[in-house]
């Protein structure tokens, strides 16, 4: 083997590892608006240890109203605006009416009359988001209703 190809080796092989340690570093979730609201402190009290057998993860920036669980991360953040009337999906789960909203790469759900919303965003490849949401039942009936319901 030649002095090229033994320095070469090493190389190659620790370059996947740098590539693979890049995303081990702490989800970026932008923080919602009303973040800072009393609800949101209440909601953080009853956030899950674990979302589809997915453990916690590190958030940039780090709060109470923002978790992720797992990789790739599913996201919760506490403090988005109440949504108004809507014809998009609706449903309700374990008595919490939730907004469902397609991406591209997953689904959006969103407490749907409740002030301030709790946004779960599910990966798509954790299956049915809907199926994760009563792992977010205790903390989103921590935020106060409002008139809007699903029925």
């Amino acid at each position: 083997m030649s002095v090229l190809t033994r320095r070469a080796l090493p190389t190659a092989l620790v370059a996947p590892f740098v590539l693979l340690l890049a995303g081990c570093g702490p989800v970026e979730v932008a923080e919602p608006e009303l973040a800072s609201a009393p609800a949101c402190t209440r909601v953080a009290k009853h956030w899950p240890d674990t979302v589809a057998d997915q453990e916690r993860v590190e958030t940039d920036p780090k709060g109470p109203a923002m978790h992720a669980w797992g990789d790739p991360p599913i996201i919760a953040r506490c403090g988005m605006p109440a949504l108004g009337p809507t014809e998009q999906q609706c449903i309700d789960v374990s008595g919490v009416d939730w907004v469902a909203e397609e991406l591209s790469d997953g689904t959006r759900m969103t407490t749907f009359g409740r002030d301030p919303a709790l946004e779960v965003i599910v990966p798509e490849e954790y299956g049915p988001a809907p199926l994760l949401l009563p792992a977010f039942e205790e903390a989103a009936k921590e935020l106060p209703t409002n008139e809007l319901s699903c029925s």
